[in-house]
């Protein structure tokens, strides 16, 4: 049986048909919704994200972006593209972004990658349709991670409405006693600077934590942790789990109508 807690494919069973299927869904949202990929919203070639639209477009359509997971050194936006369903189906455009990966790359350029896709759309999104006062964010597992910087206590406003974070990390420390330590090398100082539950964040961001019921514990617990967290800051934080769901159909779910990911998407989109 597996023993580390962070080794997924070791916890789910279906670990490689989840990730097929996830793949050939994202395959035929490419196919089928109107799109407009590859758009640089930085120099390096990692900085790069697609848009998505629904059949109907109108004017000042909300905007929702999405960071993939896959625990910050794999996958890519067009493994992700299947989410644009739920997305565009609020009459919302799909921002689904690329950004590097480890170890190839620090955990502080991915931020800043995330944080820059963010001004990009801000700046640039009314140019497509959308509505840049009407933003969202979510992602999953290490997206969900990178996700929380995204609506930081700046000087500034972040600008975003809701996040949704599904199965997220959120203390980054205990995956330096994992399988996962040997691939990323994360440093002292990685831990310290960007563990989201040693930050503080925009009050006017309306936070939903999600993780499954057949989530391994570290997950469950960090999801409590860091929704304790939020609310002593005084954020408005919905704390909820997706019944009998994995790590793996959780996400997999966000792309499917009328499963209770999809619905937390779809509410958070709706209700921004």
């Amino acid at each position: 049986m597996e023993k580390d807690p962070f080794r997924i494919r070791g916890h789910v069973a279906d670990f490689d048909a989840i990730v097929d299927d996830i793949v050939a869904r994202s395959a035929v949202a490419r196919d089928t919704l109107p799109m407009v990929p590859d758009i640089a919203y930085g120099d390096d070639p990692t900085e790069r994200l697609d848009l998505f639209f629904p059949q109907r477009r109108q004017t000042r359509m909300p905007v929702h972006m999405f960071i993939h997971g896959g625990y910050w050194r794999m996958f890519s936006k067009r493994d992700y593209s299947y989410i644009a369903n739920t997305i565009t189906r609020t009459g919302a455009i799909a921002v689904i972004v690329d950004y590097a990966l480890m170890p190839n790359a620090r955990m502080a350029l991915l931020i800043n990658q995330v944080r820059q896709a963010r001004q990009w759309v801000f700046e640039h999104i009314a140019e497509y349709g959308g509505d840049p006062t009407r933003m969202t964010v979510s992602g999953h597992s290490a997206g969900a991670h990178l996700a929380s910087f995204v609506f930081l206590r700046d000087t500034n406003p972040s600008g975003l409405a809701a996040a949704l974070l599904l199965s997220g990390l959120y203390e980054l420390e205990p995956l330096r006693s994992s399988f996962l330590q040997q691939e990323i090398q994360l440093t002292d100082e990685e831990v310290a600077r960007f563990s989201p539950l040693s930050h503080q964040f925009d009050l006017r961001t309306k936070v939903s934590v999600l993780a499954g019921t057949d989530e391994t514990h570290p997950f469950l617990d960090q999801a409590d942790r860091f929704t304790r967290h939020l609310r002593s800051q005084g954020l408005t934080v919905d704390r909820s789990d997706v019944t009998d769901s994995n790590h793996m159909t959780t996400v997999r779910d966000l792309g499917i109508p009328d499963t209770q990911a999809a619905n937390a998407l779809f509410q958070i989109i709706r209700n921004a």
